[in-house]
């Protein structure tokens, strides 16, 4: 296990590699960023199932997974802005340059706002499981009070009940994953910091993200992969087309019979998928 100072809080990090040394051998490197709520551990499969092409790079985002925040955190919002100059930062730490990315769900927001910011230092990027969305005053507020709430009373013993697991995965999930899976993702939700889980909700499903997401993706320069699942409940494919749409260096896929984590659901499509964008790199 591996840690480093990112602006005030100990982020954690892996190198994923083709001959299990944690440390890079001089390949192409593909950062993965990890949704809400989540940790790099739902990665480590499809960084593995690369490792003979890419040095692959998991970290857990501040205030969750294995990075949580100090007992008294540095002053920080919770902007989806914040999270994208911990991944500069990150990248200037561990002196890389120029990389791939591949982020999911609220990661892949970040990826997109990393994008605009330092094109200079993606080689090409995948956005799974991303889109855009039109602002509802009324369903936000509700969307936040619920989330807050949920987030609020999280019972640690929730991971000991049996079936727990599936229940909390059911929503996100076209076909089902194995136990330890479903379990980890449980044991990541009740270990975020709530600071920062509520403070990523409002800001990633807000007006302004609504208002500027279109604008931050119409601006992307970096060639880019849009993955989306075709019964995802949480990112309509929909919203990922439309999202794809406004650039033309966004190209648009569909993996058929998964929902938000098609990467776990259907994954020798999703690299199928990937591997077609990313010729170059073998």
């Amino acid at each position: 296990m591996s840690f480093i100072s990112i602006r005030g809080v100990e982020h954690y990090y892996e190198w994923i590699t083709a001959d299990n040394t944690a440390q890079p051998s001089g390949k192409p490197v593909m950062v993965f960023l990890h949704g809400w709520a989540g940790s790099a551990r739902y990665w480590e499969s499809t960084a593995r199932a690369i490792a003979d092409d890419f040095d692959c790079l998991l970290y857990d985002m501040r205030g969750f997974g294995r990075s949580p925040l100090p007992k008294e955190p540095p002053e920080s919002s919770y902007e989806l802005e914040t999270y994208a100059r911990d991944l500069a930062e990150l990248l200037e730490s561990l002196n890389l340059s120029r990389v791939f990315l591949n982020a999911h769900s609220t990661g892949a927001s970040i990826a997109t706002l990393f994008l605009n910011l330092y094109p200079e230092k993606v080689e090409k990027a995948i956005l799974t499981c991303s889109g855009i969305f039109e602002y509802d005053e009324k369903s936000f507020t509700t969307f936040h009070k619920f989330g807050g709430y949920v987030v609020k009373f999280r019972p640690s013993w929730l991971a000991s009940i049996p079936f727990a697991d599936r229940l909390f995965m059911a929503r996100f999930l076209r076909r089902s994953l194995p136990t330890e899976v479903s379990l980890a993702f449980l044991k990541d939700f009740l270990m975020a910091d709530e600071q920062a889980a509520i403070g990523t909700m409002v800001t990633a499903v807000s007006k302004r993200a609504a208002e500027e997401m279109p604008q931050e993706f119409a601006r992307l320069s970096v060639p880019t992969l849009l993955v989306a699942g075709e019964f995802d409940q949480i990112i309509p494919a929909v919203m990922g087309e439309q999202a794809a749409s406004l650039s033309k260096k966004v190209e648009f896929v569909i993996i058929p019979n998964t929902a938000h984590f098609p990467m776990l659901e259907d994954a020798a499509t999703y690299l199928q998928r990937i591997r077609e964008f990313l010729p170059a790199a073998a």
